[in-house]
């Protein structure tokens, strides 16, 4: 997060490109869609000069047959000296990197975890409640209250962010319906509840989380009208939220149900905020596994 925080000076500047990377080449393999992700990444390796390969599933030769070892192998031929890989498969991230001899950042492996999104949702969070610049620098999120509300099951998000900020010391606890509270929650490194109402009175940071309904072969609610009720962030529920608190949502939305349109919209919102800091972090992530750490680290 500090090296973001540098790298965030360069955003600013007439000609943001850094020369670090040039001459590497970073591979983006997406096996499911993605919008900002993707984009994400790609803007954070263009910006340090390094030479970018998207890569799709669609329209490849995945959509043939080929295995993902297969087209490891081809990436690795190819010279790819970092790659991108979000996949449906929980752990193919840890099983790509056994097989290239590059970097690979996990950018989302099935329903287990996120890291890079935890990551800039951390830096988001120092910067709107502990500090940007130098008083930031170097500094945790001890003591911080953040609640996490919606499809905890499903979300990758949810997993990477629990381990995350409790290693920097905020205080995390999962809200959502019993039917999508992954089994044994309570070997987490977090709080569990069930009354959103209460836990947001209590909250600096609000975290809303799609439901992720494609991912669903059961009825795990008993209507989307019922969810919104329960465990959806309108105008109403933002009112309970301390002055200071701020909302976050990873995306993409489904307004009108876990958050109101209005919400989203608001000043206390750092939806927007989340995604240009996401190209910032990615790069910081680049940067310190292709410029800075050596060879063949995974993240």
């Amino acid at each position: 997060m500090d090296t973001a925080a540098e790298l965030a000076s360069v955003a600013g500047r007439p000609i943001r490109k850094l020369p670090t990377l040039r001459g590497l080449t970073v591979v983006n393999c997406f096996y499911e869609d993605s919008t900002r992700t993707r984009t994400s990444f790609e803007a954070a390796a263009k910006r340090l000069s390094a030479d970018v390969i998207n890569f799709s599933a669609k329209g490849s030769s995945v959509a043939k047959g080929e295995s993902l070892k297969d087209t490891a192998l081809t990436l690795e031929a190819m010279g790819a000296d970092a790659v991108i890989i979000r996949h449906s498969a929980s752990g193919a991230a840890h099983t790509l990197a056994r097989w290239v001899t590059g970097s690979v950042v996990n950018a989302g492996d099935g329903t287990h975890e996120h890291p890079t999104q935890a990551l800039l949702d951390a830096f988001t969070m120092r910067q709107r409640l502990v500090g940007d610049g130098e008083r930031g620098r170097g500094m945790g999120l001890d003591g911080l209250r953040v609640t996490i509300v919606g499809d905890v099951l499903h979300s990758r998000v949810a997993r990477s962010n629990v381990l995350l900020l409790s290693t920097l010391g905020a205080e995390v606890t999962l809200v959502a319906p019993p039917t999508l509270m992954p089994y044994a929650v309570e070997s987490w490194s977090c709080k569990v509840s069930y009354d959103l109402d209460a836990e947001l009175r209590k909250a600096d940071v609000v975290m809303m989380l799609r439901v992720q309904q494609e991912r669903m072969s059961a009825a795990y609610f008993p209507s989307i009208r019922e969810y919104r009720r329960r465990y959806g962030l309108d105008t109403g529920r933002m009112a309970l939220l301390p002055e200071h608190a701020i909302v976050m949502h990873p995306g993409p939305m489904n307004r009108g149900v876990e958050i109101a349109a209005e919400v989203a919209d608001s000043p206390r919102s750092t939806i927007v905020a989340q995604v240009s800091n996401g190209v910032i972090v990615r790069m910081a992530v680049l940067y310190l596994l292709l410029g800075g750490a050596g060879e063949g680290a995974a993240v």
